[in-house]
């Protein structure tokens, strides 16, 4: 049974990694263990889909007026973005479940029961993504005090974002918001703008993750409904624990893109990708 500090813990790095461009799954995969947890059991499954949730909220929460002013002022507005959103999304559909059958079909050679879920524990394969995104974010940092070549959001920006968040979705350690907006970054978007569209995408591609978390912790482990309100109490404390991580986190986020810093969130990805390396090898 996870103690109240190991939710307190994961939750707060779960709340503050899932919304800054630095991936929350390396962290909690990481700390996770160095708890010597299991994952994939059922309770941190059900923790997990928990600590999103929460997020989400948190996003909803700290992103409302903005999306109110730039995006809900007006029907041509709001069908406008609706539009990106949705082609962003479709995009992101295509890539990630292709890189899901590929991955399931070519590297792990079609086996029985294989899921690109289980490269999730894959601390080296982390590692790597982490220097992959941190390498994109530096780049991209050092084109954000341009002036915007894009006041605004075109469509075929929405598409090549959505096709980068697409290879976000199998890598742990490639991070969401960190892809999208060093993405739109080099396209020399508005940062502001910039920031409210990647977390749109994020609250519209979170409830099909939660799902697709929940669906597996059922298939997997057959709960009962008496089981699976027993792994809910932990989760509802953990829940309300990465929301304020999260709306922290965002104000963090927030003040660094629009302060010329984006580039210091992927130095200290390759930080994390070389303590990634460390406690992968100290754990052998």
């Amino acid at each position: 049974m996870l103690s109240y500090v190991q939710i307190l813990i994961l939750a707060l790095i779960q709340g503050a990694c899932e919304l800054l461009p630095v991936s929350s799954s390396a962290h909690v995969i990481a700390a996770e263990k160095l708890m010597h947890l299991d994952p994939s059991s059922p309770e941190m499954t059900m923790l997990l889909v928990m600590l999103h949730t929460g997020t989400m909220f948190a996003v909803i929460v700290y992103f409302w007026k903005g999306w109110q002013r730039d995006f809900f002022a007006s029907k041509a507005q709001f069908q406008w973005i609706a539009i990106q959103v949705i082609m962003a999304t479709i995009c992101t559909g295509i890539v990630g479940l292709g890189l899901k059958e590929l991955i399931e079909k070519v590297f792990m050679h079609g086996r029985p029961h294989a899921e690109v879920e289980d490269l999730f524990n894959n601390l080296p394969l982390i590692a790597g993504a982490l220097v992959a995104v941190g390498i994109l974010i530096i780049y991209a940092g050092l084109q954000e005090n341009k002036s915007p070549r894009h006041p605004e959001l075109q469509p075929s920006h929405s598409i090549w974002i959505g096709l980068v968040q697409g290879i976000c979705l199998p890598f742990r350690g490639f991070s969401r918001s960190g892809a999208t907006i060093s993405t739109g970054l080099i396209f020399g978007l508005p940062k502001q703008k910039l920031e409210e569209f990647s977390f749109a995408l994020a609250v519209v591609l979170t409830p099909a993750a939660i799902a697709q978390e929940m669906h597996r912790l059922i298939k997997e482990h057959s709960l009962s409904k008496e089981s699976a309100l027993h792994l809910l109490t932990p989760g509802l404390v953990g829940m309300i624990f990465s929301f304020a991580a999260g709306l922290l986190a965002l104000k963090w986020l927030s003040r660094w893109l629009e302060g010329g810093r984006w580039k210091y969130f992927g130095l200290y990805c390759l930080v994390a990708a070389a303590g990634v390396l460390l406690i992968h090898f100290n754990l052998k």
